[in-house]
């Protein structure tokens, strides 16, 4: 089935197969909204919309008033023409109780020709995922937040009537998967100029697309990051946000048992992602950013170097800086966005079609209200 050979193109991408396990659900890693995407990902320290349900519920706690958030992005279409991604996101304040919040996440990678082998078309179907989540922040401290949430998630791969039409196939059922997950954030805020956060993402139960009963684990992730403030005025405001994030499947996997606990350590931390972005705020009216990010485990993103053979290679920050000879620059994943914003209302742009070696447009739009 072709579309099942997109999935693990997607898994690819994304650098979280690992040669012990393969998670399920690879869409929970896509970046929502424009303004993170454009800052590489890197929000968990910033989360101060409704995007916070997704990134960093800790970051619920100080918001107010009521903020929506609508984003649309024709995901990848240089990998798969007809794939699309959508965002919303909701979060209300219960005056001395916190804030609740509400996100769906939708990803359709189009519609997909059922053919056997003797290429009779048998029919037509549309794959999708869908996550739809809850969550609660409450400021336990005035420059403190913390938060939950709770998600459901169901991924529908190939529908069973396919099974009926391919007896060849030998497969009677599966290729649906529900599941649910728990997400975890806090946001400090010590000085005016500086924020740190920290989140936890897809805690819960692996999900199974097969009537075998075999299972995929979630993409179960820890976010850490910083937000560091050089600027921050009326007119001109400028924060600086580097963040890491690693994948929690498979950690310290050694296929042979001989790697020493140092050497595996070094390859976690290798594997995580890495994301730095800088955002500057003009009289609150028009904003730019600009975002890096490394993610040499999937091979995305990074200073990519070409060699005297004419091979590219992913490296990261730490390599070309403290290494010599790795070739010429290649490419380097960086990320763009803008905004502006009229009264309450933003609409935001981004761009991160550069972290990938393959040719394609990746453009997210967001509009946001604050009721």
């Amino acid at each position: 089935m072709r579309k099942k050979a997109c999935w693990l193109v997607l898994a690819a991408l994304f650098g979280v197969a690992t040669a012990s396990q393969n998670p399920g659900a690879v869409f929970l890693e896509i970046w929502p909204a424009a303004r993170p995407t454009g800052l590489a990902g890197a929000f968990t320290a910033l989360a101060d919309d409704a995007s916070s349900v997704y990134y960093n519920q800790g970051g619920m706690a100080f918001l107010q008033g009521t903020n929506a958030t609508l984003m649309h992005c024709n995901w990848l279409p240089g990998l798969y023409q007809g794939m699309y991604y959508e965002y919303a996101g909701l979060t209300h304040q219960l005056k001395d109780y916190g804030n609740v919040g509400f996100n769906i996440v939708y990803l359709t990678t189009g519609e997909t020709d059922v053919v056997n082998e003797r290429g009779d078309f048998l029919g037509r179907y549309t794959t999708f995922d869908v996550a739809v989540a809850g969550g609660y922040g409450y400021p336990v401290l005035p420059n403190l937040g913390v938060g939950v949430g709770a998600k459901f998630i169901y991924s529908f791969l190939v529908p069973n009537w396919v099974w009926g039409v391919m007896p060849e196939l030998g497969i009677t059922s599966g290729g649906i998967g529900v599941t649910w997950a728990l997400d975890a954030g806090a946001l400090y805020k010590p000085f005016s100029f500086l924020q740190a956060g920290i989140a936890l993402a897809n805690i819960g139960p692996d999900i199974a697309y097969t009537s075998s009963g075999e299972s995929d684990p979630l993409p179960r992730m820890l976010r850490l990051g910083v937000a560091y403030y050089p600027v921050k005025n009326k007119i001109v405001s400028v924060a600086i946000v580097p963040e890491v994030e690693k994948i929690l499947v498979g950690m310290f996997y050694d296929s042979t048992g001989t790697k020493p606990f140092n050497t595996k350590l070094q390859e976690e931390v290798r594997d995580a992602w890495k994301s730095i972005g800088v955002e500057a705020k003009f009289i609150n009216l028009l904003s730019t950013r600009v975002g890096y990010f490394e993610d040499l485990t999937g091979q995305r993103g990074g200073i990519v170097m070409k060699n005297s053979d004419g091979q590219t290679y992913h490296y990261g920050l730490g390599d070309v800086l403290t290494r010599k000879g790795l070739g010429t620059v290649s490419s380097i994943g960086l990320c763009f966005g803008a905004g502006v914003e009229f009264m309450r209302f933003k609409f935001d742009l981004s761009m991160d079609q550069l972290i990938y070696d393959f040719p394609t447009s990746n453009y997210k739009f967001s509009f946001s209200y604050q009721f």
